[in-house]
């Protein structure tokens, strides 16, 4: 037992410097050690001198143990109990709930989960516009000549058609409503704001209200200058969408445009009353991948005696290709019908008057812009009544429509688009059998290309894009209520281009800067009485200040 207690105290003694800086219990201990070796050399264990011996050779030993020690730059990590680990936990937690309480971006069981399903959107636009006609237009007077300043005017007074109503439109005094001549500044305004709703799986929701007013559906601007008077904010959406599958939804009610087209046909802030179909090819890996969509809407329901519905369908077939990973094309082929929509001489009237019915084939003045031929369906009865104006021609447009986007030299891409219009609903021989009006002009076909440099969109700050485009839309290509209101300040019978641009300041905040440049290509108004060679010119240049959310 005794020789047992020998390795133990040298191997204290030799441990003892590498613990000397623990302080005073280390001291203790070293003391301890060498009482036990002198008890060992009074029991006889050991001699004085191997005792000796043995102690200078451990402290030599413990001596080089310091040195490697000190030489030693291994980290040492102090123990963390659970309970200190837990602590550190808490405090960082708070910390984060804190951070996001102050920037409003997460807090548990704060937010209700529906709110992850509503998705909030709007934009806002100031517009400074300038609409200037050149002093060689063809005065106002001259599209309704024996009724310009007569306010005793008759219906013989008025041509028997025309591509201007607001030429043969007069006031109080007898005057035409229209201007040819006369320069106008606007500062206008459009605000809109919609909320998409995601009720679940498959059904969703969305409606949108704008600024504008009820009379004219192809423009959401409003005219600053009313004596500030609040305006109106309408409606401009309201809708369902069931996705019962991937590849196929669903729409009904006040829906976006669902067709794939440019705004030859279709003005941008055009909105459909109806329902439609879309089917789709949603597999990604695909090069080409097609697409169909059909929709009904009515235009004017029914009101018996005085008005038949009237309604418009449409179907498109089309398809998009990636040529490569730089090369994206899509095109589109759709056909449309109008129902009721032309006019015809009004035989509902006798001696006595009118009879029910009566001025039912009238198109309706907040339907039309320009350009389209009007005839007077008045009945040759009624030789002294207001003309009563309807459409001379069916429209049964065929449309084609194309685009690519050539991302070579991404994020800068060239994005170039083309559509053309053949209404083959346009036949001179039956409008002469249904209205009397002999037609020898108009044109029944329209086509539209563009070019455009930058980023596909201007969201961020420093995007940009310029644009150029050439159109020209014959008077009865298409419904001239429907097509952009901005070229020639809208409507057809015209012919002309525009460029432009527009540049990201910030987020979400843009500058943009247009110029249209737009003149007739038939006469305004068709009636041997009028002077030949009517001409009509217009030139819009926009600046604009775009900011969404």
């Amino acid at each position: 037992m005794k020789k047992a207690l020998l390795p133990l105290a040298l191997a204290s003694l030799c441990a003892l410097p590498a613990q000397a800086d623990e302080g005073a219990s280390i001291d203790t201990l070293r003391q301890t050690t060498l009482n036990l070796i002198d008890a060992l050399v009074d029991t006889g264990v050991l001699t004085r001198d191997k005792a000796d011996e043995l102690i200078r050779a451990a402290e030599a030993k413990a001596a080089k143990t310091a040195a490697r020690v000190k030489k030693d730059s291994t980290v040492r990590v102090q123990y963390v109990p659970e309970s200190v680990k837990a602590e550190i936990r808490e405090q960082l937690k708070q910390e984060v709930l804190a951070q996001a309480r102050t920037e409003g971006w997460a807090t548990p069981n704060a937010i209700p989960e529906w709110t992850e399903r509503i998705r909030i959107e709007g934009d806002l636009r100031v517009r400074m516009q300038e609409d200037s006609f050149p002093k060689g237009n063809s005065p106002i007077a001259s599209y309704a000549p024996g009724a310009a300043g007569n306010p005793a005017a008759t219906n013989p007074d008025f041509p028997l058609g025309t591509r201007f109503p607001a030429g043969v439109g007069l006031d109080d005094n007898g005057f035409p409503t229209g201007n040819a001549s006369d320069d106008v500044n606007r500062l206008r305004l459009r605000a809109r704001l919609g909320v998409l709703a995601k009720i679940n799986d498959t059904v969703s929701a969305g409606f949108r209200f704008t600024t504008g007013n009820v009379t004219d559906r192809v423009s959401t601007n409003q005219t600053l200058g009313s004596n500030f008077n609040k305006y109106s904010f309408l409606v401009d959406r309201a809708y369902m969408k069931f996705d019962p599958v991937e590849w196929a939804s669903f729409s009904g009610g006040r829906i976006p445009n669902p067709w794939f087209a440019t705004d030859l046909v279709w003005d941008e802030d055009l909105n459909f009353d109806g329902i439609a179909v879309n089917l789709r090819n949603v597999t990604m890996t695909q090069a080409l991948r097609p697409f169909a969509t059909a929709g009904w809407f009515p235009l004017r329901a029914d009101s018996p005696p005085n008005a038949d519905k009237q309604w418009l369908a449409g179907a498109q077939i089309g398809a998009e290709y990636d040529l490569n990973g730089s090369t994206r094309l899509r095109v589109g082929l759709a056909k449309y019908h109008y129902s009721r929509l032309e006019a015809r001489t009004d035989t509902r009237f006798d001696l006595t008057g009118a009879l029910p019915g009566y001025g039912g084939y009238e198109h309706s003045s907040a339907l039309r812009q320009k350009g389209n031929t009007l005839v007077r369906t008045n009945s040759p009865l009624d030789a002294n009544g207001a003309p009563i104006y309807g459409l001379a021609s069916k429209f049964e447009p065929w449309v084609i429509t194309a685009t690519a986007d050539l991302a070579h030299f991404d994020p800068v891409h060239v994005l170039l688009s083309a559509e053309y219009v053949k209404n083959t609903g346009f036949d001179r021989a039956d409008i002469l059998r249904r209205t009397g009006l002999n037609l020898t002009d108009g044109k029944d076909t329209a086509w539209h290309v563009r070019l455009a440099v930058g980023m596909p969109s201007v969201r961020l700050a420093e995007d940009w894009q310029v644009f150029a485009s050439y159109k020209y839309i014959g008077s009865d290509s298409v419904v001239d209520g429907f097509t952009d209101s901005d070229f020639g300040l809208g409507g057809t019978n015209l012919k002309g281009f525009v460029i432009g641009g527009s540049y990201g300041l910030y987020r979400d905040t843009a500058v943009g800067l247009r110029w249209y440049s737009a003149r007739n290509i038939h006469g305004m108004t068709y009636d041997p009485t009028v002077i030949a060679g009517q001409r009509y010119e217009v030139d819009t240049v926009m600046l604009d200040m775009n900011v969404r959310f």
